[in-house]
């Protein structure tokens, strides 16, 4: 009996592509769809040489270090996800807005916060005054989670919710929402942001010092890993470090190495890196020059996936994968010809599609002005849609790999990033620089299991540059030269230095009523007076005494969530334990 010989295995990276994207093919992977230029010619779902070996820092589409995408089919297997940052006012009026999102073929949602909301403050604080639900949606309690979802099954739509300082209270009502609409809290896909190195490098909206809310976030992704692994508890940031004025090297740089901080955070609390690490994502700017943004996205995936591996242990694809959701740029919009911004946010949707983002916002024209109102919001999102559906860019995976210049570049931010991760490195007190990478996870396998911030490598060079006010003083230098460039003309944005010359368009923007306030405290004061206090009391005080020890803070927290505690309650407590952060002042 002859038996059959096992096939031979591939021996180029076009055949190992091509092996692997027929599997993916036969397992319904691929989308069945029209995947032909318009005149109806035939393309390949990926191309590279015929002959000889693509380098190995680029390789194909699903192979490490994955420059050239995470999957082989690239967007014939599944197109990013639309998913359109949202939230003004109260609960009911964004539960609205959400609605009419998922009707026109939104595929996710994103909930914008307002600004008490951001800072642990429920409405009726008096510092909350003249600010309840002008910049996002107003949320106090589970209550008004519950109604910002309603008749929207949480367990069959993913969520991102961009909050940072309060994000664990916030996932906590999220979570409560859930159980009440009676899902299955175990099988929950979304991603909450909880990054809180941004919020003192960029974005200033954090409630403690560092140590308790990194105290939080291990909490939080323990929690996650064990209970719901499909959730994804971090989204690191580098959007707020961008739009505060910094390079797209500075935005991947500062935010990649945030990300090797909450591995460091995540192995520091005994957590396995293939198991944890699938559940950090990461969010990005997509700015004006075209190009280097293609590239940054390029260079941050190869990057990542490098270090995840070699330095941090990953074994598995996913633990080495960089996901991440794209913004627009809002900095790049301006209220002069605020048409123009149409465009805008276009071009820079195309640079975050070829650059393999995996969900993407397009920003709204009138954003620098108010937020969106219903028809500018449609605009925005049917610039995806055409984008999607009209132009043939999901037909072939990382469509300019190869490209010259395209390398080049991605070879340039890599480098450009590597030295700022040596700086971070020494602030911490590594003599082990980035080249060196069995010298790194020589230092993460003797720090696992172990705490401290001078134990492992980039977390102490990150808080090192926090204290000394180094980031922030990075991104001010590089916003100063931009600006200045911008006054001299250097660097031209139409309608603001040049071709200013225009017709007078009026516009209709979207303005919150200062009754939304006034409603929003009313209904707070109503649910305080419905609730059991002594539950309240007795869940808060519980909260406080884990606070003040070394247990889990996710559980005790949701059974103050469940007595109907509210957001301003919550972080007022542990303001009370922990004490408050105050950036010191730098001249």
């Amino acid at each position: 009996m002859t038996s059959t010989p096992e096939p031979a295995s591939p021996s180029t990276g076009r055949e190992r592509w091509a092996q692997r994207f027929a599997a993916a093919q036969s397992k319904g992977q691929v989308r069945d769809a029209d995947f032909t230029t318009l005149s109806g010619m035939e393309v390949e779902p990926a191309y590279g040489p015929t002959e000889g070996e693509v380098p190995e820092r680029i390789g194909w589409p699903g192979e490490f270090p994955f420059t050239r995408g995470l999957y082989p089919t690239g967007y014939r297997g599944r197109t990013w996800t639309i998913r359109q940052f949202a939230g003004f006012g109260n609960a009911v009026q964004t539960n609205e807005r959400y609605k009419l999102i998922l009707q026109r073929g939104g595929g996710g949602l994103s909930v914008a916060f307002d600004m008490p909301t951001l800072m642990g403050r429920d409405s009726d604080d008096p510092l909350s005054l003249g600010e309840v639900g002008h910049c996002g949606v107003a949320i106090d309690s589970a209550a008004d989670m519950e109604m910002l979802f309603k008749d929207i099954p949480l367990q069959d739509v993913t969520t991102s919710m961009t909050i940072s300082g309060p994000a664990v209270p916030a996932f906590c009502m999220y979570l409560v929402a859930a159980e009440r609409q009676g899902a299955d809290i175990s099988t929950l896909n979304g991603t909450l942001q909880t990054d809180i190195f941004k919020e003192y490098i960029a974005q200033k909206e954090w409630l403690f010092a560092p140590e308790p809310h990194l105290r939080l976030i291990g909490d939080l992704m323990e929690y996650t890993s064990a209970k719901i692994p499909a959730y994804k508890p971090l989204s690191v940031s580098g959007y707020h470090i961008r739009e505060a004025g910094s390079t797209a090297a500075q935005e991947m740089a500062f935010t990649l190495a945030d990300g090797f901080g909450y591995v460091e955070l995540g192995l520091s609390r005994g957590l396995d890196v293939d198991t944890f690490a699938p559940g950090l994502s990461f969010f990005f700017d997509s700015h004006l020059d075209f190009f280097e943004e293609i590239a940054k996205f390029r260079a941050a995936r190869r990057i990542w996936a490098r270090w995840l591996r070699d330095v941090y242990g990953a074994k598995t694809d996913k633990a080495q994968w960089l996901r991440f959701h794209t913004q627009t740029a809002g900095v790049s919009l301006t209220a002069q010809q605020p048409m123009n911004n149409v465009v805008r946010t276009a071009v820079e949707a195309l640079a975050a599609v070829l650059g393999g983002t995996n969900s993407l916002h397009t920003n709204a024209l009138d954003e620098t002005l108010a937020l969106p109102t219903d028809q500018s919001a449609e605009v925005a999102l049917r610039t995806q849609q055409v984008l999607m559906e009209e132009t043939g860019v999901v037909n072939v995976a990382d469509p300019l790999g190869g490209s010259w210049y395209v390398e080049a570049l991605t070879d340039q931010i890599e480098a450009e990033a590597e030295k700022i991760f040596d700086k971070i490195l020494t602030m911490g007190g590594s003599s082990v620089m980035s080249a060196d990478t069995e010298g790194l996870a020589a230092q993460v396998e003797a720090g696992k299991g172990r705490t401290g911030k001078d134990v492992w490598p980039i977390t102490a060079g990150i808080l090192r540059g926090i204290e000394d006010g180094w980031f922030m003083s990075e991104i001010a230098e590089a916003a100063f030269q931009y600006q200045t460039a911008l006054e001299k003309g250097d660097k031209k944005v139409v309608g603001v230095n040049v071709h200013t010359e225009s017709m007078a368009h009026e516009l209709e923007i979207l303005r919150v009523s200062h009754e939304v306030e006034r409603d929003q405290v009313a209904a707070l004061a109503d649910r305080k007076a419905g609730r059991d206090q002594a539950a309240v009391d007795a869940a808060l005080a519980t909260l406080c005494d884990v606070a003040r020890g070394e247990g889990n803070m996710i559980e005790p927290m949701l059974q103050a969530v469940r007595a109907e505690a509210t957001m301003g309650e919550i972080c007022n407590a542990l303001r009370d334990v922990w004490g408050v952060y105050r950036e010191p002042a730098r001249f």
